[in-house]
């Protein structure tokens, strides 16, 4: 089953996880990036990011290759906003929904405080599913490596693999 990973990180988590993910599972690695990018210290990550994600931002992304023709499964990676997923997969999402339809569709998110649950409930609902084929939700998984973060990454990708 060929499988892709696109992601989009500010902090470095979801990049983290999303390589970790990739390398397990043999799968390509699409970045995607907002052409003008967020603040990524301070209070104006928190005010700029927050507003995007509440206000339901679509931000132009830099050119990225992708042709889902080529997939079979799609594991997407965010860090998680205002308890929502961020923008930049949003924008993705719109530019893709109908070449997404019949795929199957993991993701997991990344996260400091919490909302990562919700998070991935709206995701499924804005992609249009019922739910995914494997989710999880990670704190911080390279700001704070711990033997259960890396567990929930490994339990992740052990239920990828039992899909194919």
């Amino acid at each position: 089953m060929k499988t892709a990973v696109i992601y989009y990180s500010m902090s470095g988590n979801s990049e983290y996880a999303a390589w970790k993910v990739a390398d397990a599972l043999h799968a390509d690695v699409i970045k995607i990036e907002p052409v003008k990018a967020y603040p990524d210290s301070g209070a104006k990550k928190f005010i700029w990011g927050g507003k995007s994600a509440v206000m339901g931002e679509e931000p132009a992304l830099k050119p990225y290759e992708f042709n889902a023709a080529d997939y079979d499964r799609i594991i997407l990676g965010f860090p998680v906003w205002a308890s929502t997923f961020a923008p930049p997969i949003k924008t993705f999402i719109k530019e893709n929904k109908e070449a997404l339809s019949g795929k199957r569709i993991a993701a997991f998110t990344c996260m400091a405080g919490n909302g990562g649950e919700k998070a991935l409930d709206k995701l499924c609902k804005f992609i249009g599913i019922d739910s995914l084929e494997a989710q999880v939700v990670l704190i911080d998984p390279k700001d704070k490596q711990t033997t259960e973060s890396e567990n929930a990454i490994a339990n992740f990708i052990d239920k990828l693999r039992t899909t194919i």
